[in-house]
């Protein structure tokens, strides 16, 4: 069948009548001005409404003028693309098919990320039910969250966010860019919730395993916020996904026609925070109380926007905070595994490779664990050994962020060493891949943490944490094999099962998505005006205490997410309480509590949305 050609067809221009559903349209009408090629027309419409609008929408190309007149500013991608683009787009997708292309997308793109025709595909109905009904979309979601998180979150979020400009339909949430500097506060107006909760935001800068994807990013905060409705209840009208648009340093992005954001570099330092500045100025004016999540900021800023704000805003970075305390929960849980008390965690040893923003936030709240449970500092730091990409970390490098510097090595004749020196030489029995570097945890290295951990009468403990599944540091298989089948293994991307001597061996996924929810739900029902230490600390005990026995029988160390209901109220709940013993609880939250843990426990169930259809009436 031959391609449609790329004119496209001349209104129609002769005097009579047209019909637009039953309503006859006359040469005077405004909406007949717009469908016969006049240069303007009036609309009472704005924002939102005039997005959802087919007659009066143009997605994209509105205007920076349109764009500020009819309250669209932070409602679309900051870049405008022409008419004339978006029908060579919209043509070559008539054309070519790439969303057709894409689910049968080579074999080598399917390994790097994880993500299989199939899990696109069945994306893009859970996206475009998203875009029509959102009930049915949370409900199917929470029937089936177990089987639909991957799709949903990671890993398909991370291949979405890469191919975001094919698959652009429809916007959803806020952007705030470089250029809107100044005008902040005043576009938070155009979003039409009165009330928001939860804001997850993300300036594109490292997303996942993926690299910088600029304004692309969008699709991980969106992502997030299903599982802040789905795993806890929030209501879908009070949570808001954000990008911040600085610009990208991803080459790709700063050629391709069809990008959607700034293309320019990416701006940093002074400026940088000034605009972060204004954006926590203007999202907490608007909606005073609200939590703001940081997701996949760069390494550089990172731990610098946590430090900034955490002390007096309700703020948290889930890469740094919700990794943490999620890899705390594992590890409690894997000492359960193996009847265990959680106060054994001062007998392991760990090796973290990868010492950035998620991996020094990791070893940090592991370092907290084991003071908690009776370690001096000192004690506990003796415990740990990072490896980055030069090899072991020791007090002989200059400039190490404070975080990280607590923990260097101080042996500086070892420095640099490489991966399997440091886990002879610190006779490691817990290896945590946080690194990015797929494949790093050898056959050799792990044979000889099982070794080690043998020694002690432990189980070796093997977490390949990083995403997407070609990052992942090993595989489940392989770590059974290399440990004789002994290994506890919990990864960040989903895997098959593996099968060692005839049996198989279940793995968990130490996924965010245990941690986070809960988290913000128990922040924000308890109006909490920071989150501490102490409240990581308490959602990994908290999780730790709804592993079934027969999944910590089965050397699994995080509980099953059929319900993500129950584990998010069991969180929030050791949240509050925790919250509570330093002075930081307030409202019905306090109420409850002070009439017993089961009050509170029930007043976190009660406060959460359920999709269900309700009646509907027309108000006068």
């Amino acid at each position: 069948m031959p391609a449609v050609s790329r004119r496209h067809a001349t209104p129609p221009g002769h005097p009579g009548p047209y019909s637009n559903g039953g309503r006859v349209l006359h040469n005077a009408d405004p909406l007949l001005r717009y469908i016969s090629g006049a240069k303007s027309t009036g609309t009472r419409k704005q924002g939102l409404e005039l997005l959802h609008d087919p007659w009066f929408n143009k997605g994209t190309a509105f205007s920076l003028v349109e764009r500020d007149r009819l309250g669209l500013r932070g409602l679309l991608p900051p870049r405008i693309i022409p008419f004339e683009k978006q029908i060579e787009r919209l043509l070559q997708e008539y054309n070519e098919g790439f969303a057709e292309q894409r689910m049968h997308q080579p074999p080598e793109e399917v390994r790097r990320s994880g993500v299989t025709p199939e899990m696109v595909r069945k994306y893009l109905v859970l996206c475009t039910l998203h875009h029509r009904n959102e009930t049915l979309y949370y409900r199917i979601l929470l029937d089936n969250f177990k089987e639909m998180v991957p799709i949903i979150y990671t890993p398909t979020v991370g291949w979405t966010c890469q191919h975001s400009a094919e698959l652009f339909r429809r916007p959803r949430g806020m952007y705030f860019s470089a250029q809107d500097q100044g005008e902040m506060a005043a576009m938070c107006a155009n979003w039409p919730a009165e009330k928001v909760d939860a804001i997850v935001v993300t300036d594109g800068s490292r997303i996942l395993g993926l690299g910088d994807l600029g304004v692309a990013g969008m699709g991980i905060s969106v992502g997030k916020l299903s599982c802040y409705v789905v795993g806890a209840g929030f209501y879908p009208h009070r949570v808001l996904p954000v990008c911040l648009d600085v610009g990208t340093n991803n080459e790709k992005y700063l050629k391709d026609p069809l990008y959607l954001g700034l293309q320019h570099r990416r701006i940093e330092g002074d400026r940088y925070l000034a605009i972060v500045d204004e954006f926590m100025a203007a999202v907490t004016t608007r909606w005073p109380g609200v939590l703001v999540q940081f997701e996949d900021f760069s390494y550089q800023s990172a731990q610098l926007l946590l430090d900034r704000y955490r002390k007096h805003r309700l703020v948290f970075n889930d890469d740094i905070q919700g990794t943490a305390a999620t890899v705390l929960a594992g590890v409690y849980g894997a000492l359960r595994a193996q009847g265990r008390p959680v106060s054994d965690i001062t007998k392991l040893r760990f090796c973290c490779v990868g010492a950035g923003s998620a991996g020094s936030g990791v070893t940090d709240q592991l370092r907290r664990a084991m003071q908690k449970h009776g370690l001096s500092e000192e004690e506990a730091c003796r415990n740990f050994w990072m490896v980055d990409v030069h090899g072991l970390v020791t007090r002989k490098r200059n400039n190490l962020p404070p975080i990280v510097a607590r923990l260097a090595r101080p042996e500086v004749e070892l420095d640099c060493i490489d991966l399997a020196k440091v886990v002879q030489t610190g006779r490691v029995t817990a290896l945590l891949g946080l690194s990015g570097v797929g494949g790093i945890f050898t056959a050799e290295v792990m044979q000889k943490v099982a070794g080690f951990a043998e020694a002690e009468g432990l189980r070796p403990l093997i977490f390949p944490l990083s995403n997407p599944t070609a990052n992942s540091e090993t595989s489940p298989q392989l770590a059974q094999e290399a440990t004789g089948g002994k290994a506890i293994v919990a990864t960040g991307s989903p895997f098959p099962e593996a099968v060692f001597d005839g049996q198989v061996k279940k793995a968990s996924q130490g996924n965010n998505v245990y941690i986070f929810p809960g988290l913000a739900l128990g922040a924000v029902l308890g109006k909490t005006p920071i989150i501490t230490d102490d409240m990581f600390m308490a959602a990994s005990e908290a999780l730790v205490d709804v592993i079934a026995e027969e999944r910590l029988q089965a050397g699994q160390c995080f509980p099953d997410l059929n319900n993500p209901r129950e584990i998010a109220a069991a969180v929030a709940l050791g949240v509050i309480k925790s919250a509570a013993a330093e002075g930081l609880v307030s409202g019905p939250a306090l109420t409850a509590l002070g009439e017993g843990e089961q009050v509170l426990l029930d007043h976190i169930r009660h406060s959460m949305y359920s999709p269900e259809y309700v009646h509907l009436y027309r108000e006068p």
